[in-house]
């Protein structure tokens, strides 16, 4: 395994970018939501409320607000997880702050040899690759500039994103069958 750098070590990346940040997200679930208060409150039926003040939507405010994209896919199970529906029912947030997020089915990600791992994408130049264990904590990212890791990671990045769904359009259907 490569050497890995803890995630707080790339912080700087969001409010740097010049053009767009993408986020490719994989996982069933994150052990991150998990324990937190909000998912706990999900899970007994009280929906995430949109915390417009939280870091991360301010910052996002202020990259899209000077011209900047943010986007995002998220691979979904049929039926989703439990930390799928989370992420889902919470999109709106991030959604209304400016975040792009849209939503794909792991099969046909599966179709479209999407890498089976999370990253973000940096103006198409820098790759974060995460490296989560199977209790879905993160141990550490890698930052790659190789460009030919990061042209495969831009073509993931666009087949993801010509077939993937608005979240508040896949998070109706979702709701509406539980």
């Amino acid at each position: 395994m490569p050497p890995l750098i803890p995630f707080n070590e790339i912080t700087h990346l969001f409010s740097e970018f010049k053009h767009t940040a993408f986020r490719l997200e994989t996982r069933r679930g994150y052990a991150s939501d998990r324990q937190g208060q909000r998912f706990q409150a999900f899970m007994r039926g009280v929906l995430p409320q949109p915390e417009p003040n939280h870091p991360w939507k301010v910052n996002v405010r202020e990259q899209t607000a000077r011209g900047a994209r943010f986007s995002r896919v998220r691979i979904i199970d049929e039926p989703p997880t439990d930390g799928q529906r989370f992420l889902l029912a919470a999109a709106n947030g991030n959604v209304a702050a400016g975040e792009d997020i849209r939503v794909l089915k792991r099969s046909e990600a599966k179709r479209l040899r999407l890498p089976e791992f999370d990253l973000w994408l940096f103006d198409s130049r820098i790759l974060v690759r995460f490296h989560i264990d199977d209790t879905d904590t993160t141990l550490g990212v890698e930052v790659i500039e190789d460009p030919a890791q990061v042209l495969a990671a831009c073509q993931a990045r666009d087949a993801a994103w010509r077939c993937a769904i608005p979240t508040a359009e896949v998070w109706a259907r979702v709701r509406s069958s539980v």
